[in-house]
């Protein structure tokens, strides 16, 4: 066995594992990542769990393992950057991790004490607003928190909506964000084993 081999074994022992079936199980999470983006503001429950490294929910990492892959940088918060997840990423998804939110495709936040304002995040460019970062901000709960009025594409006249640890200028940000519309990140929010899809689509009454 060759050092490098060596490595990767001893790797892979100390992680935490991934998908048990990582073709049909990302499949799965995928399918109820467009269910909550086809229907913002609604609970998705994922029917699958995992066993994440901390400080990740099941959620959040298998939202991770599902979207992301070697073409997809992501940003990491500092909790997050200091734990087990970074090699976990590398390991299951083969994605390289960003300095700077401003090149990442993607971006995980665990800490809702230090959240980046979202203008510091990539919104696209006008030929390919596709290519705006995905922000997955994890919550101590999708409810409880205070009550927002959600309305847009996928909303049949507005729903209510109470995320729990937000910081309290997020709002402003993302009426912020929608004013680049087409251009403008997208965002996920994750506890447990849910998540609520927001796209840069929906107008917010804080």
């Amino acid at each position: 066995m060759s050092l490098q081999s060596s490595g990767h074994s001893s790797l892979r022992s100390t992680l935490k594992p991934g998908l048990n079936d990582p073709i049909f199980d990302a499949q799965a999470v995928f399918r109820a990542a467009l269910l909550a983006t086809a229907y913002p503001g609604r609970t998705i429950a994922l029917d699958r769990s995992l066993d994440a490294p901390k400080p990740l929910d099941s959620s959040t990492a298998l939202l991770c393992l599902a979207l992301m892959d070697f073409e997809t940088p992501v940003w990491l918060d500092q909790p997050t950057t200091a734990s087990d997840v970074p090699n976990w990423l590398r390991f299951h998804c083969g994605l390289p991790i960003a300095a700077e939110p401003a090149v990442a495709g993607f971006a995980l936040i665990t800490n809702t004490g230090n959240v980046p304002h979202l203008h510091q995040f990539h919104p696209g460019e006008l030929q390919y607003p596709d290519r705006s970062a995905t922000v997955i901000i994890q919550l101590p709960a999708l409810t409880g928190g205070p009550e927002t009025i959600w309305a847009g594409p996928g909303i049949r006249e507005s729903t209510t909506v109470g995320l729990a640890g937000l910081p309290s200028w997020f709002w402003s940000d993302w009426e912020l964000n929608a004013e680049y519309y087409p251009l403008g990140v997208d965002v996920f929010f994750t506890s447990g084993n849910a998540l609520i899809a927001l796209p840069r689509t929906i107008k917010v009454e804080a």
